[in-house]
């Protein structure tokens, strides 16, 4: 019955009961150790890496490198996936439509994995070298737009 349901025996304890005397084993400073900023009611750290007000490790080692992000990100689609389109003339919109990419405005980059065996001409912003040869070799044509 619903009523005799018990947690498994070791999965529930008890909450630590701070303050109550000695026998307790967390009685006097209950468990926060003696004086200090981490002693204290209400008192924080400031900020991770914070060190007592020395100086922190993430200040005191010297910055080294460099990070770059690209500017651009293209949306990536290769030929195989333009055989799922029956069209001759194939736009950024007919990529979208087909769910091949994610958003109309972002850009595209064709690349060369997979065959093609229609002429199929199509506009995309950015092309590998594979894939034009292989749209030509198909008889088709790619047209760059920037």
């Amino acid at each position: 019955m619903a009523y005799e349901l018990k947690p498994k025996k070791g999965s529930v304890k008890d909450k630590k009961r701070l303050g109550c005397g000695r026998g307790s084993g967390l009685g006097k400073t209950s468990g926060k150790g003696h004086k200090g900023q981490r002693a204290r009611s209400g008192q924080k750290r400031p900020y991770m890496g914070f060190e007592g007000g020395q100086m922190p490790l993430y200040r005191r080692i010297p910055k080294r490198g460099f990070n770059h992000e690209p500017n651009e990100n293209y949306e990536i689609v290769n030929i195989r996936d333009l055989m799922l389109i029956d069209k001759k003339e194939i736009s950024i919109q007919d990529l979208y439509n087909t769910g091949l990419i994610k958003k109309v405005d972002s850009k595209v980059k064709l690349l060369g994995d997979g065959e093609i065996s229609k002429p199929v001409v199509i506009s995309v912003n950015k092309v590998s070298e594979s894939a034009v040869k292989k749209i030509e070799a198909a008889g088709g044509k790619v047209n760059l737009i920037s």
